[in-house]
């Protein structure tokens, strides 16, 4: 429903930054698929969606303050930037929050609460996994910590061979 809207406000956001924009709608992509697959509500899907698009849209922020791009530097900045970015985009407040919440842990791996936190991270991370080259003994032990979803292990197992 906002998709659209949000994607094209999240281009813009990142404009000139093409690697940042290839980015996100990998893991738009890999996010929405997931979620479908695994049978998420419609509410649940579109917060998901919309999640996965601005997941990283801290990441300038975290740079320019912090000279860093580390996950948490990025989880502290988001969320406020989401929550502007999808009000002008006309989201409503429920949704918004619950979106802000997951841009503010996208890359927090404990006491995930959530269908739509688990596959942002999963997402999140087989997008980061192909970027960052992981080794296979990464790509292995991240199966066993960080993947639930039967269709995240598929993808996972999949794209690098580990089945």
């Amino acid at each position: 429903m906002y998709q659209d809207i949000v994607l094209e406000k999240m281009i813009a956001f990142d404009c000139g930054d093409a690697r940042r924009i290839q980015h996100f709608i990998k893991v738009y992509a890999f996010a929405a698929y997931i979620g479908r697959k695994e049978g998420l509500d419609t509410r649940t899907q579109r917060i998901l969606e919309l999640a996965a698009i601005v997941h990283d849209i801290g990441i300038h922020a975290a740079e320019e303050k912090y000279h860093s791009t580390a996950g948490k530097y990025q989880e502290q900045e988001g969320p406020a930037l989401a929550t502007k970015l999808l009000a002008d985009c006309g989201v409503p407040a429920d949704v918004t929050g619950r979106v802000a919440f997951l841009v503010g842990h996208h890359h927090t791996y404990m006491d995930v609460v959530g269908l739509d936190w688990r596959i942002l991270l999963e997402a999140d991370f087989l997008v980061n996994a192909y970027e960052d080259q992981l080794s296979e003994s990464a790509l292995r032990a991240a199966r066993e910590k960080i993947f639930e979803t039967d269709t995240g292990r598929h993808i996972l197992d999949t794209m690098f061979g580990l089945a």
